[in-house]
Parts: structure tokens; C-alpha cells; sequence
């Protein structure tokens, strides 16, 4: 037959087959299709529909972590809601209801330094304007901001409550803030106090742990002495002694107010007996400094010749009295030594300059000993109008003044013959530096008066606290370590904030005795009044309207200071879980790692200190996005990839799937290489989701066959789909996802497209309507459209609900279905042991198939009759399937071999050889006697048998024929 007799002859035959059909697109196009799904929902009003289904069912809550409402969505926070909404939808296609309440932080810096850098470019003061009309316009822009992302947060694919959703400038939330800030007030744990917090002099205002972020900077380095004028060694061994320090932070001089030592330290005096040219070191200077540190220092000061006069134990300095090195200058007090377990030497001289005002060591140390704590700093990082010869210049530029007031008093000490005092040596050093991470300037520890709430004593916080964490799951566990050493090491919380666009710290100290007003019922009408009118009333209401008829305002101080917003979303659990079905505490909380020093640490500190117990059941803690060079991603490098670019381009499923084929517990990765090759990962699942609809074309539940009446094939396949559906039920009840669904594609790859559907085409294509066989693969298919669309739901929200509705019609979503759930006679181990084994003969057949076609033996695999040689004992095994079927050859023979030993797999015939023994010669490829049917393409001998249809083979011509189509060759 001429080849264009055997097309047209192929055309005559070709509507007898069972081709797929459906409406379900090869192309995505994702970025057009998504918007218009997004509209079909709310049209349909599918989150009322969502919300009804699962009213009588249990509860699960994830309590969500507000961001802040200023700006666009950033590829963090894209991670952080996708994260939350796969967990949500699991949940819920496992049987729970959902209750999902977005949020956000509308308060504090970030919204207040956006509004001020509007006012700079307009001009404006903002110090000029009224504080409630400065307010007014902070909450506009916040409020603008709430409703960008949340529609963004939608376009992610993202289900929520969104009319619903909560607000920390909402009246009734800063209502409830106020109120728990009053629980810590009426349980005495709220308290004034001066001592060192990080301070932003840009920002003019205290920061948290959370809000601070480091980099590399260069800092003046310098050695100062100070004249030792008192002795209490027994020897007088310090009389004309100076001791030495190093410090990184030249300004902080003018606030040291003691030097500290290690008691456990050896010290030495030693003489300076030749110094450099260059050197500031006066010859024959005594100086005392530990010994582990001698030559480090003498190479540093330009000491090239030394002597060691005395050494001494660090105890040996207790009582010694120093004199400040600016004596002279103002600075007219004494310096006492102080024991400090800090001290080490690892760097410096072995003895720290205390600055009480400026670091935390330094004021505990100096307090104890009852030492003062000076305010020699301003709110904008200048000294103090009362400061001695620095007096309004900026710590920050304070460095050369301070060098140059040293270095004159070293020369001043010695004209007048007194020891050295003064600036020894100066230098520079590179070194990690804290930020604010808004402005991005420098940070400084300053002493002011702020609001704390205590974490040890009375109410022993944090051993409440650290108590509480060992009932709290932690994924991944390695993260309790974190969140639990954060906990042990803070210090007392600091609550207060000296900003205008916040909640304000609604309390009154009494102005006779500095004592806070701890009364309920002034408590009571302050949060009355913020429910009703929001915490403006606040600025403008008069005092007597909170304290009463009982109390004179004028003896009253009213404390304007706003609170932290840690502490603000921290309390978010009061205004939003409890109520209306939403568990208390959630049952999980997920957000990036650096939460257990942010929002998991403040929601912590928050309940247990006014409930007794930690809001959360559950922590889930991801890493953080960086570019595809594990590089933090910024503008400058040009390499921030924006999730409205990727819906924009690629498409939110695209987006999603990468969130979940990433290692979340990990630093993730991102950009446009690993995006595309997402893009080829959907495709790949979208065309398994292609092919299994075509081939469900015209399918009825009663061509479904039972359990018992499937082929071992067909059972093989619902046991790995029994295995899935295991690992789908564990990432719902563990939350931990990671691996999952590379599972699922690697199912849907390997295990259906390059197998399964491959082998089973020929039954679906060719065999009868009714045959056993395609009825069986088809029974299967139909589990496995809604495995898969349900299993996929979660992530390709958009894509699961365009293949269901393909098959169902728009009637139906699939995010009112419940995930499909395997039935336990699926899970044949013994049976997925055996195919096991079954694939792996497989792949040496199919190598040898391919080896045949690059040599030229076959064109196709069809062309194809195998000869499989097997041992006596792999006959068993591998001689009790259809092989032409299964290596989709047209004709394959077993041929077994007595007194062989195991080709294929091993004694145990558990895994495979490597290899086959060439002894045996392995699988044998030959071309196919017979003829090609045209129907099916098999190569068969019985083929040209039939008259009336001799291009076909007899199955084909029984199809035919009961089709009545007439067709003729």
C-alpha cells in the first residue's frame, strides 16, 4: 500500500477513536484568565458560600500577623500570605472551618516618616502643624494603603475576610490596646524609668530590637588614660599610675562616670621607658592595663620599649579612684573602678569606660553602686546646652572634638607634672554597627526616660513566658532555640515611643511624687472614650473627663508618649480571636524569622503577661527572600523582583507554586531563571491536568468499575495515590509543607505523564467504549482529576478551579470540596512493593527500546516485538504482566532460563541489578513481524486477516464494527 493510500486509510478510521477532548486550554494565559476568575467569585459570592459550608464544623485559626499599611506588596510579603492562605485552604479541604481575618499595622514610624517625608518636599513643618491634624493625615494614609494591598493580597489568590478585616487605628482596637497597657499598669508591671534604650537621633525616638538592622561602618578608636588619685592597694602600688581604655565611641567620654575591671583579670603597670616618634604616650608613663593585653596595646600607643613595674590581681583594684582625664574642663568628679563580670580581654586594655547613660552594662553596673545617670545627650543626638565644652555639637561628629579636648588635657596633665590623663592613641576600626532599618542612619544607646514593663520580679514575665513555650509546637523545631534565647536574654520591655501617630500611653503621674496613677475606674472611662471616639480623644478631651470628679487635673502629669507597635499587634489577639468563632489561643501563628524578635516575641509577652498563657498553639517560621545569588535584594542592585510584576507577566499560580517548591525553612531564592523554570513546572502540571480531561471526555459514574475489578495497574496507581494522600494529611496536621508538593509534580511526571498515561493510551484511545480494561483506566482517571484538583487547589487556586469547572461547569468550585481522601484497601504495600520492581525492569526495557531506535532497528517502539530472558525465580514476578502493554511494544515473548541466576533484581527481588549480565544478553529488540494497523499503530501478523477491514488489527476491527461506521479499507 502507497503511503498515501495508508493516510487516507488512516482518515477513515480516525473518528473511531477515542481522541481527548475538552475545553481546557494548553496555554495558561494566567495573567488574563486569573482577574477574570477573581470577578467570577465575587459575583458568585464564593466566600459567603465558603463560609457557610463550614459552619457547624471545627474551628481552626490562623491568627494573622498585620503588615505594615505603607507601601506596595514586596515579594516577602507575597511569601508570608501565600504561606498562610495554602495552610487556610488545607485546613479547610480537610474538614475544618477557616475563619482567616487579615490585618494590618497602621501605626508608629513607618506610616509617621512616610507622612514627614511628604512634608519635606512640600515645605511644611511638621512641628507646626496641629497634632491632630498631623494624626488625621497619617490615618488617611494609612487607610489609603489598607486598601492597596489588600487588593493585591486578593490578586495573590489570597482568601480572607477582607470586609472583615482588622486595623490597629480601628476605634475598638485602639481601644483594647489601651486597655491591656492598663493590665499591666493595674498589675504594678507597667512602670517609669531612666536607663539606656537604642535611640534614632533622625527619628527622634526609641526604637525596638525588632526595628534595628546592621551594617558596616567606620569608627574613631581611641586610648584614654586616667590619673589614678586614689589608692587602696596596701603597697600604694597605683600612686602615679594612670589606667588605660579603649573604646570605640569617642563621645561617649563626656558621660563616663566610672572605669570597670574584671576581678578575675591580671593587670600589670608597666613603664613606658621608649615610645615611638609619633607616639602620644609620655616617656616613663605608668599604666595599668591587663597583662594578656601588653604588647597589643604597646603596638597600638607606639610603646617600643617597656618595663613591668608591678602586677596585680583584678580584686587588687577595688576602692581605686580615678579622675575624669577632662578634669579642668568641667568635668570635676571622680571615676571609682568598678568589678565587672563583662570585662574580658579579648579586645581593648582589659578595663571598660562606663558611660551609665549609653550602654546597658554600664548603667546596671553603675547603678548598683549608685552612681548617677547623666542626660547629656539631647532627642536629635546633640549634647545638652549644659554640656562642658561639647554643648550642641552632635555625638556624631564628636570625635576629632573630643580627640583634640583629650590630647590638650594629656599636654596640660604633664606641663603641670602631674601622671598621663588623656588621649594615648587614635585610630580606626570597621565594624558591624547598628540602624534604624527606616532611615537607615546610625543608632545610639541614650538614657531617657521611658515606659518598661518589668520581665522579672513580681510578675515574673519571663519565667512565665519561657514556661509557657514548652507546650508551643515549633516548625521547624530548631526554631524554639531562637525565640527561647530571645525571651531569656531582653531586658525589661520598653513600651514607649516619643512619636505623635500611635496609641497613646494612657496614663497620669502624679506631679507631687512621681508616682502613676494605678486606679480601674480612670482605667475604665479612658477605654470607654477610645471605643467611641478612637485614641484622638486622647489630645482632645479635658484631663477631668478621664480622672473624674475626685481628682484636681493640675496635680497630674498626662503622658502623651505613644506606644510601641510591637506592643500594638502583640495585643492584636484581644480585639481579634476569642470572639465570633476564632480560637483563643490560634492555633498557629506563621511569619518570617525575623518575628521571634518582632511579633511572636511581643504577642508572647503580651498574653502571658495579662492572661497567664501564650496566644499561639503553633509557631511556623520562614526564611527570608534573597536573588538567585543569595543576595538580599535592594534597588541599587537592580535586582527586586515585585509580585505585581510576576501576576502581571506570569501569573499568581506561577507565583504560588513557587512558594511551595521552595525549602521555606530556608533562605528561599528568587528570580527570573528560577521563575521561569516554575513556569515549565506548571506547564507540566497543567498538561497532566489536560490530558486527564480529555480522556474523562463522556464520562458517567456508572462506567466507574469497583476495587476488586480493576487491574493490577489500576490498583498500583491508587496506591501511590494512597501515599500522596498520606503526606497531604501530614503537612495538614504538622503545617509543614516542605517537599510536598515536588512530590506531587513528581507524581504527576513520572508515575502518570511518562508512565501510566502512557502505557493506558492505547486502552483509552482504542479499546471499546465499554471494554473492561478502558473502563478500569478511566475509573482511575476519575479519581485522580479530583485527587489532583483538590490536592492542587490549595496552591493553583486559580488552575485547580479551571480544571474542575472544565468537568463540572461553574456551578461547582472546587474550593467548596473537600480534599480527596484515599480509601484504605488502596494502601497494598506488598502490591506497591511489586510494581516497584515491575518500573524498574522497566526502564532497562525501555533503555534497550531506545538504544534499538538510535541504531536504526525500530522507528517507534510499536515497530517493536521484545524478547524479555528471565530467571526461573524473576518469573514469577516479572512474567505475569502483558509486557507489549507495558514497554508499549506491538509483541513481546518471555523467554525463561533454567538454572539462571537473577538478571534484573536482586535475591530478595527487591531492587535492581545494576545492569543486566551480558552472559544472558538482556532484553532483545527486533522489528515486529506483521503489518501496522492503521487504527492503532500496532505492528501485528493478524493484521490484513479481516476483509472487510484489512489494515486493521482484530481488536480494532471488533471497535470498528460495533461503532457500525462503516468505514471500508
Amino acid at each position: 500500500m502507497s503511503d498515501k493510500a495508508s493516510t487516507e486509510s488512516q482518515d477513515r478510521y480516525r473518528d473511531t477513536v477515542f481522541l481527548p477532548r475538552t475545553t481546557f486550554p494548553m496555554r495558561g494565559s494566567l495573567p488574563v484568565r486569573e482577574p477574570e476568575t477573581l470577578a467570577r467569585w465575587k459575583e458568585a459570592g464564593l466566600d459567603a458560600k465558603i463560609a457557610e459550608s463550614g459552619r457547624d464544623r471545627q474551628t481552626f485559626t490562623l491568627h494573622d500577623g498585620p503588615p505594615y499599611a505603607n507601601g506596595h506588596l514586596h515579594i516577602g510579603h507575597a511569601l508570608n500570605k501565600i504561606n498562610k492562605d495554602v495552610i487556610n485552604r488545607a485546613q479547610r479541604m480537610s474538614g475544618f472551618r477557616v475563619r482567616y481575618v487579615p490585618g494590618w499595622d497602621c501605626h508608629g514610624l513607618p506610616i509617621e516618616w512616610r507622612v514627614e517625608e511628604e512634608y519635606r518636599k512640600s515645605g511644611r513643618n511638621k512641628d507646626e502643624t496641629p497634632i491632630l491634624e498631623f494624626r488625621a493625615e497619617c490615618r488617611e494614609y494609612a487607610r489609603k494603603w489598607v486598601d492597596i494591598q489588600s487588593a493585591e493580597f486578593q490578586r495573590l489568590g489570597v482568601q480572607g475576610e477582607w470586609q472583615n478585616r482588622y486595623a490597629t487605628m480601628d476605634f475598638a482596637s485602639e481601644a483594647s490596646i489601651v486597655e491591656e497597657i492598663g493590665r499591666f499598669l493595674l498589675n504594678g508591671e507597667l512602670y517609669r524609668g531612666l536607663r539606656p534604650v537604642m535611640w534614632s537621633p533622625v527619628e527622634k525616638t526609641a526604637l525596638a530590637e525588632a526595628e534595628i538592622e546592621y551594617h558596616d561602618i567606620t569608627s574613631t578608636t581611641i586610648y584614654v588614660a586616667f590619673p589614678i588619685v586614689a589608692d587602696p592597694t596596701p603597697a600604694q602600688a597605683l600612686t602615679g599610675v594612670s589606667a588605660v581604655i579603649w573604646t570605640t565611641t569617642p563621645w561617649t567620654i563626656p558621660a563616663n562616670r566610672a572605669l570597670a575591671y574584671g576581678p578575675d583579670i591580671t593587670y600589670v603597670v608597666l613603664r613606658a621607658d621608649e615610645v615611638s616618634p609619633d607616639s602620644l604616650v609620655p616617656q616613663r608613663a605608668r599604666l595599668l592595663v591587663a597583662e594578656e593585653r601588653v604588647a597589643d596595646f604597646c603596638a597600638a600607643t607606639g610603646i617600643v620599649s617597656h618595663h613591668v613595674l608591678y602586677t596585680l590581681p583584678g580584686d587588687a583594684l577595688e576602692g581605686a579612684i580615678c579622675a575624669h582625664p577632662l578634669r579642668g574642663y568641667g568635668y570635676e568628679f571622680d571615676v571609682p573602678m568598678l568589678p565587672g563580670d563583662f570585662v574580658t580581654t579579648d579586645t581593648g586594655t582589659g578595663l571598660v569606660h562606663m558611660a551609665p547613660a549609653h550602654g546597658q552594662d554600664d548603667f546596671l553596673l553603675t547603678r548598683q553602686y549608685g552612681i548617677e545617670v547623666p542626660e547629656l545627650v539631647q532627642d536629635d543626638g546633640t549634647y545638652a546646652p549644659w554640656v562642658p565644652h561639647f554643648a550642641g555639637l552632635h555625638v556624631f561628629k564628636a570625635a576629632d572634638p573630643v580627640c583634640e579636648a583629650l590630647a590638650e588635657a594629656m599636654q596640660r596633665w604633664i606641663s603641670n607634672g602631674d601622671v598621663a590623663a588623656g588621649l594615648l592613641a587614635r585610630g580606626t576600626i570597621n565594624h558591624s554597627y547598628p540602624h534604624s532599618w527606616r532611615s537607615r542612619k546610625p543608632i545610639i544607646f541614650r538614657a531617657t526616660p521611658q515606659w518598661f514593663i518589668r520581665m522579672d520580679g513580681k510578675g515574673e514575665l519571663r519565667a512565665k513566658a519561657l514556661d509557657t513555650l514548652k507546650d508551643v509546637t515549633f516548625v521547624p523545631e530548631i526554631a524554639r532555640n531562637r525565640l527561647t534565647s530571645m525571651v531569656e536574654q531582653r531586658p525589661d520591655w520598653c513600651i514607649s515611643r516619643q512619636r505623635a501617630w500611635g496609641v497613646p500611653i494612657a496614663v497620669f503621674v502624679q506631679k507631687g511624687t512621681g508616682e502613676v496613677l494605678r486606679d480601674p475606674a480612670v482605667m475604665t472611662r479612658i477605654v470607654e472614650a477610645m471605643r467611641e471616639h478612637g485614641a484622638d480623644i486622647w489630645y482632645s478631651a479635658d484631663p477631668a473627663v478621664f480622672l473624674g470628679p475626685d481628682r484636681d487635673p493640675a496635680d497630674y502629669e498626662q503622658v502623651f508618649d505613644i506606644v510601641d507597635v510591637w506592643f500594638e499587634s502583640g495585643s492584636s489577639h484581644t480585639f481579634v480571636l476569642g470572639d465570633d468563632g476564632l480560637n483563643f489561643p490560634a492555633d498557629l501563628y506563621l511569619e518570617g524569622s525575623d518575628q521571634h524578635r518582632g511579633w511572636f516575641q511581643s504577642s508572647l509577652l503580651e498574653s502571658v503577661g495579662t492572661r497567664g498563657i501564650a496566644p499561639f498553639r503553633a509557631l511556623v517560621t520562614n526564611g527570608f527572600v534573597l536573588d538567585e545569588q543569595g543576595r538580599k535584594m535592594s534597588k541599587s542592585l537592580g535586582n527586586v523582583i515585585a509580585p505585581a510584576d510576576v501576576t502581571d507577566k506570569l501569573g499568581a499560580d506561577i507565583l504560588r507554586l513557587w512558594v511551595v517548591n521552595s525549602d521555606t525553612n530556608e533562605d528561599l531564592r528568587i528570580g527570573n531563571e528560577i521563575l521561569k523554570q516554575q513556569g515549565e513546572l506548571y506547564r507540566r502540571l497543567r498538561n497532566t491536568l489536560r490530558w486527564l480531561l480529555g480522556a474523562l471526555d463522556g464520562f458517567t459514574p456508572d462506567e466507574a468499575l469497583g476495587y476488586d475489578d480493576l487491574p493490577e495497574l489500576e490498583k498500583y496507581i491508587l496506591y501511590r495515590v494512597s501515599e500522596l494522600g498520606g503526606m497531604i494529611d501530614r503537612g495538614v496536621q504538622t503545617h509543614q509543607w516542605v517537599g510536598i508538593y515536588p512530590a506531587l509534580h513528581g507524581f504527576c511526571t513520572t508515575d502518570l505523564s511518562a508512565f501510566y498515561f502512557d502505557v493506558r493510551k492505547d486502552a483509552i484511545y482504542c479499546d471499546a467504549r465499554d471494554s473492561h480494561r478502558r473502563r478500569a483506566a478511566r475509573t482511575v482517571l476519575d479519581i485522580l482529576h479530583r485527587a489532583l484538583c483538590t490536592w492542587l487547589a490549595p496552591v493553583l487556586v486559580f488552575t485547580a478551579e479551571e480544571a474542575w469547572t472544565a468537568r463540572f461547569g461553574h456551578e461547582e468550585s472546587v474550593h467548596l470540596q473537600p480534599f480527596l481522601q484515599p480509601e484504605a484497601i488502596w494502601n497494598d504495600v506488598e502490591l506497591g512493593d511489586r510494581w516497584t520492581r515491575l518500573r524498574a525492569v522497566r526502564r532497562v526495557v525501555t533503555t534497550e527500546l531506545e538504544t534499538a531506535r538510535r541504531g536504526g532497528v525500530i522507528g517507534s517502539s510499536l515497530e517493536a516485538k521484545l524478547v524479555l530472558p528471565v530467571s526461573e525465580r524473576e518469573a514469577g514476578v516479572l512474567g505475569t504482566v502483558d509486557w507489549a502493554e507495558l514497554a508499549i511494544v506491538s509483541q513481546a515473548d518471555i523467554e525463561i532460563l533454567p538454572n539462571a541466576p537473577s538478571l534484573y533484581l536482586d535475591e530478595e527481588m527487591s531492587e535492581e541489578l545494576p545492569g543486566t549480565p551480558e552472559a544472558h544478553g538482556g532484553p532483545r529488540v527486533l522489528e515486529a513481524p506483521g503489518e501496522k494497523c492503521l487504527r492503532c499503530w500496532r505492528v501485528l501478523p493478524e493484521v490484513g486477516t479481516h476483509d472487510a477491514h484489512s489494515g486493521l488489527c482484530l481488536r480494532c476491527v471488533a471497535v470498528v464494527e460495533a461503532q457500525g461506521s462503516g468505514a471500508s479499507a
